[in-house]
């Protein structure tokens, strides 16, 4: 019934974007520049257009910047090659350098990656400021992340990508708004330089003013059964923990 009720929905906001692309169009070039270039988010109803603009934008192999539950990102469709490499190009990266993909829903974790943890766990920390590490699944394209048989997944606490993964009906390769070894970025303005890089930059304003907004999520790897490893402590740390130790019963190792 999910799965049927998914796929309804899908359909209904393809068709809704078609319709808004078609209307989208009908502006001079000047004007669809201008406005696809920043795309403030608003309330609800305004993100439909913002989250019609992103599924375009990204099924036409471009990346583009989101903001996050934590910071600013740069996505692109996981499953294109040529889209994974102008993410990797943007920053400054290598495929020994691995990135997290990021789904809609919990139900989407397996279609990508092998679980070992309950549903139950899973529900305790997601969606949320949590990447876990598991190990990928051969669905997944060879060409993200090709050195290694694990992968990071994120359902971030905030609607608006989640919206974006779920119209696009396909994992987005996730990876922080910066360039790498340089500091993560809470606002569009912060990874200006990587403006030019970009396809549609879409602001979420401010998203914290604190060292800590600066810390990204936490990453856990779950890839063995009745066990975990933080990777890195990021936002989350202390939360992660408990939920994985004392809640759910798992060793913690290092």
């Amino acid at each position: 019934m999910f799965c049927i009720r998914h796929k309804r929905l899908t359909q209904t906001f393809v068709k809704y974007c078609a319709n808004f692309v078609k209307e989208f169009s009908g502006q001079n070039q000047q004007e669809i520049e201008s406005m696809a270039r920043i795309v403030k988010l608003g309330n609800e109803t305004d993100n439909h257009h913002a989250v019609c603009a992103a599924v375009e934008s990204l099924k036409a192999g471009n990346v583009i910047a989101v903001p996050t539950d934590t910071i600013y990102g740069v996505a692109a469709l996981a499953q294109s090659t040529a889209s994974v490499k102008q993410l990797y190009n943007i920053k400054g990266r290598n495929g020994h350098n691995p990135i997290a993909i990021c789904v809609a829903d919990i139900e989407d974790l397996e279609k990508w990656s092998e679980v070992p943890v309950s549903r139950s766990l899973l529900s305790d920390l997601l969606p949320g400021p949590v990447t876990l590490v598991l190990k990928r699944r051969p669905e997944l394209n060879p060409e993200l992340n090709p050195f290694t048989s694990l992968v990071g997944i994120r359902i971030p606490g905030y609607p608006f990508i989640r919206q974006v993964a779920r119209a696009v009906g396909s994992p987005l390769a996730l990876t922080s708004a910066n360039v790498s070894a340089s500091r993560s970025t809470l606002a569009v303005q912060e990874f200006e330089e990587l403006w030019p890089k970009l396809d549609l930059i879409l602001d979420g304003g401010k998203l914290g003013d604190t060292l800590e907004s600066r810390l990204g999520s936490t990453v856990v790897n779950l890839s063995v059964p009745g066990q975990f490893t933080i990777i890195r402590p990021g936002s989350a740390h202390k939360e992660t923990v408990e939920v994985l130790s004392k809640k759910h019963g798992l060793l913690e190792t290092r």
